[in-house]
């Protein structure tokens, strides 16, 4: 760029990530547009020239961190020259934009979920104009491939197969941010994960709002339960996994193929919400309680050893006692491996958020308590039941933790913690768990199996 060339200096930039896996790989593509355009990525508290933030807007408190953060950032901007880039679901919302317009004057460059490919024109119009650019489009677009791309790591990936939700479930927001469901063509997925394998890629996440939608748009039958089957033939990729799965679209075509495909990932993340099936017909869930276990039923007759894991919203509106007791039924039938618990978050612009909430606060923390406590004893439970077993990881590197000891996951997708001086990042090995806890496993290396 002209800037390095008269300066002798290069621009740095970094990305900060909220909300969901979705954002991250969406944080990959901006970062690829930054290197390709002379830019250098750091991280921490060095200074840069360029920080993004990509925002969510899920739940009523991510969007608040996100004002705080770019607010703290004042002095810092001030002090080196620097500016903010704010992307992602929160810039959707119109009265997010104005916001950041009026009260946050470090931000000087604003997209939406969808023209992130305009990014690098974007960014290009203020460095040369120095005056602020607000760029939002309102409706979806055509999926844009062969983006430039900066993978966060070299031995696993996210991978999109499709973007957008149509399931307008009654207190979510991501169908108004994220739009409509796009499904990219089976081929230009398959040629991605090709090329990650050469790369030496061995493990990849399939991406969506839901799943199991994908390929409806295109007019396809269990397009997602092929895309499986297809991926199984892709030499170097050693484990596969998904997310996020609707409840309702789970297949038999899909549990065959979690079935039958040995590098799909014994792991499933199935939200609930609720266990009640009249708090499900008010979110919009269309599925009842009595599906959702029948459902778990099916699965864990395919795939005895699967590992579930689960979201539930504890206080939606008009919730009695009654539905939160089918809510800790569900729990202790299905005893999940771990769940994602949130008391309810109103979001402006759902149908839910005319809803009066007609729970006292309390009763909505003492449930909550309630829940936390049955999910953790259970989660605590299963984990014990690996100690003394050897299982197969795929090593993350060193633990963000504690960088003496490496960590890694199992195909059940459990955080494991082990020491071992002879292998390294992205190979697998045979770890054998010693100690169990909640939400992490303790391990002593065994061997290297690739």
């Amino acid at each position: 760029m002209a800037y390095t060339l008269e300066t002798g200096k290069t621009r740095k930039f970094k990305i900060d990530v909220f909300g969901c896996q979705m954002n991250e790989r969406d944080s990959e593509t901006i970062a690829g547009m930054l290197t390709e355009m002379g830019f250098e990525e750091v991280s921490g508290t060095e200074p840069a020239d360029i920080i993004v933030f990509v925002t969510c807007c899920v739940r009523e408190n991510a969007e608040e961190r996100i004002y705080g953060h770019i607010g703290a950032l004042t002095a810092e901007c001030a002090e080196h020259g620097s500016f903010i880039v704010a992307c992602g679901c929160m810039m959707q919302q119109p009265h997010v934009v104005e916001k950041i317009r009026n009260s946050y004057h470090n931000v000087k460059i604003v997209f939406g979920t969808h023209n992130i490919h305009t990014f690098p024109e974007l960014l290009h119009r203020y460095l040369t104009t120095r005056k602020k650019v607000f760029s939002v489009w309102e409706k979806e677009n055509r999926i844009i491939e062969d983006l430039p791309v900066k993978r966060a790591e070299k031995h696993k990936a996210w991978v999109n197969i499709i973007f957008g939700c149509n399931n307008f479930c009654s207190y979510c927001i991501v169908p108004h941010v994220r739009g409509r469901e796009r499904s990219r063509s089976m081929d230009d997925i398959l040629a991605e994960i090709k090329a990650l394998a050469e790369d030496g890629c061995k493990e990849v996440t399939l991406l969506g709002q839901n799943v199991n939608s994908y390929g409806n748009d295109l007019g396809e039958k269990d397009l997602f339960a092929r895309l499986l089957y297809a991926i199984e033939d892709i030499d170097g990729i050693k484990r596969v996994r998904f997310m996020t799965s609707h409840p309702k679209d789970l297949s038999d075509s899909l549990i065959d193929a979690m079935k039958n495909c040995s590098k799909v990932c014994n792991h499933l993340h199935l939200p609930l919400q609720s266990g009640s099936t009249r708090i499900l017909e008010k979110m919009n869930r269309k599925y009842t309680k009595e599906h959702y276990l029948s459902l778990v039923e099916k699965i864990r007759k395919a795939v005895p050893d699967i590992a579930l894991t689960t979201d539930i919203i504890v206080g939606f509106p008009g919730e009695t006692e009654e539905d939160f007791g089918d809510t800790l039924d569900v729990v202790r039938k299905v005893r999940f491996d771990a769940a994602f618990m949130f008391i309810y978050s109103p979001r402006k612009g759902t149908p839910a958020a005319k809803l009066e909430q007609d729970i006292p606060s309390d009763i909505i923390s003492r449930r909550f308590k309630e829940l936390v406590d049955l999910q953790t004893a259970i989660s605590t439970e299963l984990a014990k039941k690996t100690e003394g077993q050897i299982l197969e990881v795929l090593v993350d590197g060193p633990s963000k933790q504690n960088p003496g000891v490496l960590s890694g996951r199992t195909r059940t997708n459990r955080l494991v913690n082990f020491r071992a001086e002879w292998i390294e990042k992205g190979d697998f090995a045979e770890v054998e768990i010693i100690r169990a806890g909640a939400f992490w496993l303790e391990g002593r290396g065994v061997r290297k199996i690739g």
